[in-house]
């Protein structure tokens, strides 16, 4: 696989819509080395120091909500310049950084990476070399991420691994697809489409699909309202907002379907 730096086009869609930054101009005070959060102590520590910060509750609705933004910042730049310009950044713990800042109750962080170069696909070897951009970012970095949290938060994965999916979901539907050139287009609903119903698990690090697993079609819930894919567990935003909120998906607010009657059957005597 080549190596490139984005052009300055690229580099001017990374860097202001999804917050890609060098290393160099990460926000030294509220980062730490990826590889770092992997130790237990180090993540037990950051969550204890956020949780205040965020105004949680407990350590384990920061782990959910730290894995909101940290879900968006590694997929967003990663996929979107996999899909659009066929660039595989370095997700790799040991080429990035989780960014924390919070103030005014908005995440300030940004998804520094050490090597901003990107590998590139050879003629004809593109499934391979998107198999290895999947398995980099998600095997080899998120898993381990969320399975730390896991462990010290006592969050349960499906929260955090739905916290990701959805974020998928909405970089695809609705920055991707319909928003480039149709080559573009037509790339990144190959790309989707194979992250939700080919990948296999072990490119997630998991026994299955975890964007298979929360993804089915959107429904029409409220008659004034858009359709809406609700999620099936609650990331817990609703306990560290005042006043209190509710993602636009909770499962909290699903309107409850009517139970259809029972039909009996009519036995002959």
């Amino acid at each position: 696989m080549k190596q490139l730096s984005p052009d300055a086009e690229q580099w001017e869609t990374l860097t202001t819509r999804f917050r890609l930054v060098s290393a160099d101009q990460r926000d030294h005070r509220n980062s730490l080395p990826t590889l770092s959060m992997l130790n237990p102590q180090t993540c037990e520590t950051l969550l204890d120091k956020l949780t205040p910060v965020i105004h949680s509750p407990s350590r384990r609705i920061t782990a959910s909500l730290l894995s909101k933004r940290i879900a968006f910042l590694y997929t967003a730049a990663s996929l979107y310049a996999m899909s659009m310009y066929d660039l595989g950044l370095d997700m790799s713990p040991e080429n990035s950084f989780i960014e924390y800042g919070y103030d005014n109750r908005l995440w300030q962080s940004s998804m520094p990476l050490t090597n901003l170069t990107a590998s590139v696909p050879e003629p004809n070897q593109r499934h391979a070399w998107r198999q290895h951009v999947i398995r980099q970012l998600f095997a080899g970095n998120l898993a381990p991420l969320w399975q730390i949290l896991t462990e010290v938060a006592r969050v349960p994965s499906k929260i955090l691994w739905e916290n990701t999916a959805v974020r998928v979901y909405s970089l695809y539907e609705r920055r991707m697809l319909a928003q480039g050139s149709n080559e573009q287009e037509s790339k990144a609903e190959e790309d989707f489409h194979y992250l939700i119903y080919e990948a296999p698990a072990e490119l997630f690090g998991t026994t299955e699909n975890p964007l298979q697993q929360f993804f089915w079609p959107k429904q029409c819930a409220f008659p004034s309202g858009s359709p809406v894919r609700f999620r099936k567990t609650c990331c817990y935003y609703y306990r560290a907002s005042d006043p209190k909120e509710f993602c636009s998906t909770c499962p909290l607010t699903r309107p409850k379907q009517p139970r259809k009657p029972i039909q009996k059957e009519i036995m002959n005597v």
